[in-house]
């Protein structure tokens, strides 16, 4: 039986290999990821400063080495979405990739402790929470993937319970396994996609 944190400690795993920083972990690094539904690479490319001739396979626990010395781009395709990692979080990048009614999931956090789940749609934010703390939830439709997150922990002010955080993350990324219709442990943390370079910081 998987652990409830399995989703966090695979990509935990994954990205933290040998001859890093013991101390290393998804909050120090400052993890931050967006998911795009609607739109193919090529129109996506500008955005992210995306240079689509150096497309070169690579697996999640190579891109580190590669962001650090070259800014290169993590970029898996699955299940019709297309993930970009890192990648900016803010409200206004993340709305105008949404715009021309595409989709977009976009899941951050950093070494001060802010995390954030986004759900944002044409230009709209539909859903925006802390995992960490779902009673933060706001937008234009708050409740619009609670039907999808059935099972799935995060913390919650009436409950007295501890939620711990790895499993938090965990639910966050099931959310996204979900909205996006992927199994993310087999086709997004354990499979080889690509790293592409960038002609400038995006």
């Amino acid at each position: 039986m998987r652990s409830p944190a399995y989703l966090h400690d695979l990509l935990a795993s994954t990205l933290f290999t040998e001859g890093l920083d013991d101390e290393m972990n998804l909050w120090s690094l400052g993890f931050s990821a967006v998911w795009i539904h609607g739109a193919d690479l090529a129109a996506l490319a500008p955005a992210f400063s995306l240079d689509l001739s150096t497309r070169t396979p690579c697996p999640l626990s190579d891109i580190l080495d590669h962001n650090i010395d070259s800014g290169d781009l993590w970029v898996a395709e699955a299940g019709g979405w297309i993930c970009i990692l890192p990648a900016r979080d803010d409200d206004a990048f993340l709305r105008s990739l949404s715009v021309g009614g595409r989709q977009v999931l976009s899941f951050s956090m950093d070494i001060n402790g802010h995390d954030r789940f986004k759900y944002i749609r044409d230009g709209d934010i539909v859903v925006s929470f802390r995992p960490t703390w779902p009673d933060s939830k706001h937008g234009s439709d708050p409740h619009a993937l609670d039907h999808l997150m059935d099972g799935l922990r995060f913390q919650d002010s009436e409950d007295d319970s501890l939620v711990e955080e790895d499993e938090i993350i965990s639910s966050a990324l099931a959310l996204i396994g979900r909205v996006t219709g992927t199994d993310i442990a087999a086709d997004w943390i354990e499979a080889t996609h690509s790293r592409i370079g960038t002609t400038s910081i995006p």
